[in-house]
């Protein structure tokens, strides 16, 4: 016979896996801690299992309940997907639309496009999500993503930008303190900003010959390495338009180094004729478009 379980007993199901406690779900959900206890009892109750046992730490989850948060997950993106639709109703542009980009995309270009967004549809609410991880749009992580790769998927409607060229740059005092590089090799002599885990820029140095350990700083956060450039502590792998703002970044071995992402625009095609994304979609790619050829 199937279960009928309200979806509010799986989202404090899912607030305690996050949380680690009663409490601390209680606080992200804003109820109450005796409401997620009994949500939690009853969710057991229905289900015949055990979800949580309790340590000195907090409270750990079942075998079980890691089996089930995937499936919980897939129920809490269904939801907000609803919200979403639901909050847009109309030939309006308005209500929620979620958009995924990059760490560096998302805090360095896409903020004026925006903000011109909402000059012209100020019903429209934007949830920015920033992640170097490809979201799921067929998962409904996001309504709409900005990707630096051709998207595979057939169900996907997506508009090509072009190429968002990255480079060597550094400051104009570091490379007044330790000289400019005349060659790859060079390198080696330097402070170099890399990666923690391998990546395309990684690979591209590598196989030019400079080595992923050779490394002074890395951190696996676009912004922390971009930081580092625009504070002058090494050579590091930067947008060019956005190196170009800067007037004390200077790039270093444009013709040896020269990294291009392919950039996309990006969203379900069932999402065509929704105002709020058809309206968003289309000021990303405008903005973007603006961006790459500026």
């Amino acid at each position: 016979m199937a279960l009928n379980i309200g979806w509010e007993l799986y989202r404090s199901f899912l607030g305690v896996l996050k949380e680690g406690s009663l409490s601390g779900a209680a606080r992200q959900l804003g109820i109450t801690q005796p409401t997620v206890g009994r949500h939690i009892a009853a969710l057991e109750t229905a289900l015949g299992v055990v979800l949580f046992t309790r340590s000195p730490t907090g409270l750990l989850p079942t075998a079980v309940a890691h089996t089930m948060r995937a499936h919980a997950e897939t129920m809490e993106r269904m939801a907000a997907a609803l919200e979403r639709s639901a909050s847009s109703q109309g030939d309006e542009v308005r209500g929620v639309v979620r958009v995924s980009a990059s760490e560096v995309v998302g805090v360095e270009v896409l903020p004026p496009i925006i903000t011109r967004l909402r000059q012209q549809h100020p019903q429209l609410k934007v949830e920015l999500v920033l992640t170097n991880r490809l979201s799921d749009l067929l998962q409904l992580e996001a309504d709409i993503a900005v990707r630096m790769v051709r998207p595979s998927q057939e169900q996907l409607l997506a508009q090509r930008i072009g190429l968002i060229e990255v480079g060597l740059h550094a400051r104009d005092d570091y490379l007044h303190q330790h000289g400019t590089p005349q060659e790859l090799k060079d390198l080696t002599d330097h402070a170099v900003i890399g990666y923690d885990r391998e990546n395309a820029f990684i690979r591209s140095l590598a196989v030019k010959g400079f080595e992923r350990g050779t490394f002074a700083l890395s951190s696996d956060s676009d912004l922390a390495q971009l930081a580092l450039i625009r504070a002058g502590a090494g050579i590091g792998g930067c947008q060019v338009k956005l190196a170009q703002q800067d007037t004390r970044l200077r790039r270093v071995l444009p013709e040896a180094f020269a990294l291009k992402l392919d950039t996309w625009v990006t969203m379900h095609e069932d999402l065509r004729n929704s105002p709020r994304c058809r309206a968003t979609f289309d000021a990303l790619v405008a903005g973007l478009q603006r961006y790459i050829q500026d």
